[in-house]
C-alpha cells in the first residue's frame, strides 16, 4: 500500500511564525486599553435637610472623572441605602424614625466601579410627629433673580405660611426641581448652569406633611454668554392665554421672534417637555411677534406647561423659549 506524503514546514519556517504570533500576542497586550483605576473627585458642599418626619432631603455638587462619573451612592449611618444617575445632584430618602439624629455621605461612581472618597458627613435630625395637616402652604410671592455671570443665579422670594409650618422651599426650573432650600430661608443661589440660556424659575412651599403650595410667580434669567458664543436663538416674550369656545377651550400663544438674519418657516411647540406640534405658516412667514391657537377638550383645571423654539434658515432648530404655564379656565 502507497503511503500519503506529509509536508512538514521547515523548521527555520516554523519558528519564525511562532516569533511572529509571539510579537502579535506582546503587541496586542501593548495596544489593550488601560484599566481604569482613577477614582471620582469627592461631592462637595453636601446638605441634609428633614422634609417631614420621616424623610430627609440631601443634596451635593457633582464630582469629576478623568473618564465618566456615572452615578452616585448615598449612605446613611456609613450604610448605603439610595443611588442616584449621574445626572442628578439631590435625592430624598424615606422610611426615617421621627425626632431622631441621622448622618449621611456622598460616593461617586465611575464606569469601571471605582468610588470616591466618602464626602464630609452631614447631621439632620427628624423632626417630630406634627398633628394631622390637612392644608398646603400658601404661594411664595414676589419671586425675584439676579444672574451672577455665566453659570450661576440668585433668587429670593416672599415666605409662605402653613397651619402646621413650613419644612422646605423647592425650586424649578420649567418642570423639574432642582434645588431645596429650608423653611427658614427665603434665599437661593444655584449653580451648574449654561452660559447664555434661559430658565424659568419657580418656587413652592413644602411642609412636613410633603404637602406643596401652588407656584410662585414665574421668572425668566438668562446667564451670560460665555465669550465667543453665539447669539441666542430663543424666541422671547412668549404669552399664553385660553378662553371657553363651546365645549372646547382655545389656548393664544404668542411671541416675539428671533432675529436670525433671515425668514423663520416653522416652530416646534412642546407641552410637558414633548414636542406637541409642528407650526408651518401657510404663506410668508410672519415679521415681528407670531401667534398660533390650539384647541383641546381637557377639563377645566388642567395644566399645561409650553415652550416653542423655531428653525432656523439654515435648517437647524434654534434655542428654546422661556416655558409658560397655563390652566384651562384660569
Amino acid at each position: 500500500m502507497e503511503g500519503t506524503t506529509v509536508q512538514r514546514p521547515h523548521a527555520t519556517a516554523a519558528l519564525a511564525c511562532s516569533a511572529a504570533l509571539l510579537l502579535a500576542a506582546l503587541t496586542a497586550c501593548d495596544s489593550a486599553p488601560e484599566a481604569d483605576t482613577r477614582e471620582p473627585t469627592v461631592p462637595g458642599h453636601v446638605t441634609a435637610q428633614a422634609s417631614s418626619a420621616t424623610s430627609v432631603h440631601v443634596m451635593w455638587e457633582r464630582s469629576t472623572d478623568d473618564r465618566a462619573v456615572t452615578g452616585y451612592e448615598i449612605y446613611r449611618q456609613g450604610k448605603r441605602v439610595q443611588s442616584a444617575p449621574a445626572a442628578k445632584v439631590m435625592i430624598d430618602v424615606g422610611g426615617l424614625t421621627a425626632s431622631t439624629a441621622y448622618s449621611f455621605t456622598v460616593r461617586a461612581r465611575d464606569a469601571a466601579g471605582n468610588l470616591s472618597a466618602p464626602s464630609a458627613a452631614v447631621s439632620v435630625t427628624t423632626p417630630a410627629p406634627t398633628p394631622a395637616d390637612h392644608e398646603a402652604p400658601t404661594r411664595p410671592v414676589r419671586l425675584r433673580g439676579t444672574v451672577d455671570g455665566s453659570r450661576a443665579v440668585n433668587l429670593s422670594w416672599g415666605g409662605s405660611t402653613d397651619d402646621i409650618g413650613v419644612t422646605s422651599y423647592d425650586i424649578y426650573q420649567e418642570d423639574s426641581r432642582i434645588h431645596s432650600v429650608p423653611g427658614t430661608q427665603t434665599t437661593a443661589h444655584l449653580t451648574g448652569l449654561r452660559p447664555g440660556t434661559v430658565y424659568t424659575f419657580t418656587v413652592r412651599a413644602r411642609d412636613a406633611a410633603d404637602t406643596s403650595s401652588p407656584d410662585s410667580n414665574a421668572i425668566d434669567l438668562t446667564t451670560r454668554s460665555a465669550p465667543g458664543a453665539p447669539a441666542s436663538t430663543a424666541p422671547t416674550d412668549l404669552r399664553i392665554s385660553n378662553r371657553v369656545q363651546g365645549k372646547e377651550y382655545a389656548i393664544d400663544l404668542d411671541w416675539k421672534q428671533p432675529e436670525t438674519g433671515g425668514e423663520i418657516p416653522a416652530y416646534q411647540l412642546f407641552i410637558g417637555g414633548r414636542l406637541t406640534t409642528t407650526i408651518v405658516w401657510g404663506a410668508t412667514p410672519p415679521a415681528g411677534r407670531a401667534s398660533y391657537r390650539l384647541t383641546v377638550s381637557d377639563p377645566r383645571g388642567t395644566r399645561y406647561s409650553m415652550k416653542i423654539r423655531a428653525k432656523l434658515p439654515d435648517g437647524k432648530w434654534g434655542d428654546f423659549s422661556a416655558q409658560r404655564t397655563v390652566v384651562l379656565g384660569d
